[in-house]
């Protein structure tokens, strides 16, 4: 059973929690807020006691968060979200709205798994509104877990077994493919080996991205390594525009190059890496609103099963 403080505590406390971790400082945090220092220290000095355990700590430098207050921040931060997550839905609904998706989309997925996913949405849930966002595993895990995505879909991330009240769901698993413009020069030679893509910058994805881990997978399969000079992106826009304007070498999930080649702005380098990438789904077991999610992620198997049948025919 929860103790009295719980009863006692309020949205602006939660607030003072996220800024003090902000800040690690009294003095400017209480600025922010603006409140007083002592009032702000005496509240949480109370907080620690009425919790029972030291939330931060003091030195000279400022405030650190304990292991224990770190915990109590994660849970400030989520109920926050939530509250943001429900004032939008509100405003959704009254706008009538019959509810709303919030989808984070990585790389591998952001091309093509993610739109057509949402086209089937809107094919079967027509007054549903949809929110796309896009970034690095990492970024949109934490996302996740705090409740501002709903469904998330990328690569395979081993990230995600560090959140338990995460599940995920095998989607597909892919090549990783090189390539270039359609009009770069390596197209004019008659064979094309290691040696000739080696020559030129490449365009990879940060590092510990789960698209990296497995490019560099398969380059050490090879007895390769990244050139010394490549550019490190993790903009699907960026990396097509470079790849449109200059000579530079990129790499791509195989059905975000099949859908870039077919609007003829990239071909695949053939040169033979032996790479693979899964790509998951992931939502939340605690969500509030299952049917909608269920609905939604029915939809991302879905488009998922057709489009890997449509490559098999």
């Amino acid at each position: 059973m929860a103790t009295d403080w719980t009863d006692r505590i309020r949205l602006r406390n939660l607030r003072y929690l996220l800024s003090l971790e902000q800040t690690r400082n009294l003095s400017h945090s209480a600025t922010m807020l603006n409140t007083t220092q002592p009032g702000l220290s005496k509240w949480l000095k109370e907080l620690e006691e009425d919790v029972g355990l030291t939330l931060f700590e003091r030195h000279a430098r400022g405030l650190v968060p304990t292991p224990h207050g770190q915990v109590m921040i994660e849970h400030a931060r989520r109920v926050l979200s939530q509250l943001d997550r429900a004032a939008v839905d509100m405003m959704t609904l009254r706008d009538g709205v019959s509810g709303r998706v919030v989808i984070g989309a990585s790389g591998a997925a952001a091309s093509v798994a993610a739109p057509l996913a949402i086209l089937r949405m809107g094919e079967r849930m027509p007054e549903l509104r949809v929110d796309l966002v896009e970034g690095t595993m990492d970024r949109l895990l934490i996302l996740l877990a705090q409740g501002d995505l709903d469904v998330l879909i990328g690569r395979t991330s081993k990230q995600a077994h560090d959140h338990s009240q995460i599940s995920s769901e095998l989607l597909y698993v892919e090549p990783v493919d090189l390539v270039a413009r359609p009009g770069h020069p390596l197209f004019a030679q008659k064979s094309i080996g290691w040696e000739d893509v080696e020559r030129y910058r490449w365009i990879v994805w940060p590092r510990e991205t789960p698209v990296r881990n497995a490019l560099e997978a398969a380059l050490a399969s090879a007895g390769r390594k990244l050139p010394r000079n490549y550019i490190e992106s993790n903009s699907v826009i960026a990396n097509i525009t470079l790849l449109t304007n200059s000579d530079v070498i990129g790499t791509a999930s195989h059905r975000s190059t099949q859908m870039l080649s077919r609007l003829n702005l990239i071909r695949i380098v053939p040169v033979e890496l032996q790479g693979f990438g899964s790509v998951s789904m992931y939502w939340r077991n605690d969500e509030i609103f299952p049917n909608t999610i269920e609905r939604a992620l029915d939809c991302i198997r879905d488009v998922t099963r057709y489009h890997e049948a449509d490559e098999n025919d």
